[in-house]
């Protein structure tokens, strides 16, 4: 019975990850078209957050954390990428497009000051890429979320926008770091077993978690997606633009470097993804509704570019393994004229 019960939800994971590109968006849609049913429940999301948080540390552990900090290049590397080049990119790109708008600013400062996303290591592992630097990534940005993202608020927006650093920094520590310690230590408590055992079938309720906390959140703000303008429509452009410049970023730096392919795969997911609904969180709860708005928007082409990036990466691998076929057969070819003669 409970094998059965195992095997049910395993095969629900493995369909929901399929799903993954289409999740957020309509999630977005379901909250908007039923804004005054989920409203209510709004007080339910920091919860559900931090159970997605819990399940989603159960992979980590000490082991993997202390190797990728020995080497801890490429680590500085995306952390300089996600925090200091993203959010200047969001900033710059939010003052053009909306001078003298500084909730919209600031949303687009929060949509990239906020830590990669756990997702990202779903993509990662999906395509062969390096699933330790992605939770290394993951558990230190995490924990120095609440230092990071309130200072990056507080040095690129300065007095311009009321920011309630104290509240934030304390929701970030119960909501986001406090649950991904207590699942690390309960993985590292039982030698594994927990994150093996436990963390497949539970895997599910995170993309159902993600589906709720998106939903609401949705409805959060659906009096601005109901009634769209020029506004909404130069929002989700510039929100598109910035966030595909993210997995560009990756990309490239990763060629640059001459990192290889695990690294690459694991660089370019990470500099492109946000945990958005963290973000989405905090939006709605210590800001004012126009800040969700950039945040909520990168919810509708965070997994869809995630995806493309996917085809991107596995496109690049065929051709990489094309022009190394060719290579060892010219490099053959004079051993066997040799040997014909």
């Amino acid at each position: 019975m409970l094998n059965e019960i195992r095997n049910g939800l395993l095969r629900s994971n493995t369909l929901l990850e399929k799903i993954m590109p289409l999740l957020t968006p309509a999630a977005i849609a379901f909250g908007v078209l039923n804004e005054s049913r989920l409203l209510p429940f709004t007080w339910l999301v920091p919860w559900i957050f931090a159970f997605m948080t819990l399940i989603g540390s159960l992979k980590s552990n000490f082991r993997d954390l202390l190797a990728v900090l020995l080497k801890p290049q490429k680590l500085i590397i995306l952390m300089v990428i996600l925090h200091v080049v993203m959010p200047l990119i969001g900033w710059v790109a939010a003052k053009a497009f909306f001078p003298g708008d500084p909730y919209t600013v600031t949303g687009y400062v929060l949509l990239f000051a906020i830590p990669t996303g756990v997702v990202s290591v779903v993509w990662v592992s999906m395509h062969g890429g390096n699933v330790a630097l992605t939770l290394a990534l993951i558990l230190i940005d995490t924990l120095l979320s609440p230092l990071i993202v309130p200072g990056t608020l507080h040095l690129l927006m300065g007095a311009s926008v009321e920011i309630q650093l104290g509240e934030m920094m304390k929701g970030l520590l119960w909501m986001v770091v406090l649950p991904s310690l207590a699942g690390m230590l309960l993985n590292q408590w039982t030698k594994g077993t927990a994150g093996k055992v436990y963390g497949p079938p539970l895997a599910p309720f995170v993309k159902v978690g993600l589906f709720i906390v998106v939903s609401i959140n949705g409805a959060s703000i659906a009096r601005y997606l109901k009634h769209p303008d020029g506004k909404l429509a130069l929002i989700l452009f510039v929100t598109f633009g910035t966030v595909v410049l993210g997995y560009v970023i990756g990309a490239l730096v990763s060629r640059r470097l001459h990192w290889d392919y695990e690294n690459s795969v694991a660089v370019q997911f990470n500099s492109g993804m946000r945990n958005l609904s963290a973000g989405a969180v905090l939006a709605v709860k210590y800001f004012p509704p126009a800040v969700a708005l950039p945040v909520i928007s990168g919810m509708l082409f965070q997994q869809i570019l995630a995806a493309c990036s996917g085809f991107v990466i596995r496109s690049r691998m065929r051709r990489m393994q094309s022009e190394n076929a060719v290579a060892q057969s010219t490099s053959t070819s004079p051993t066997e004229t040799t040997i014909s003669s």
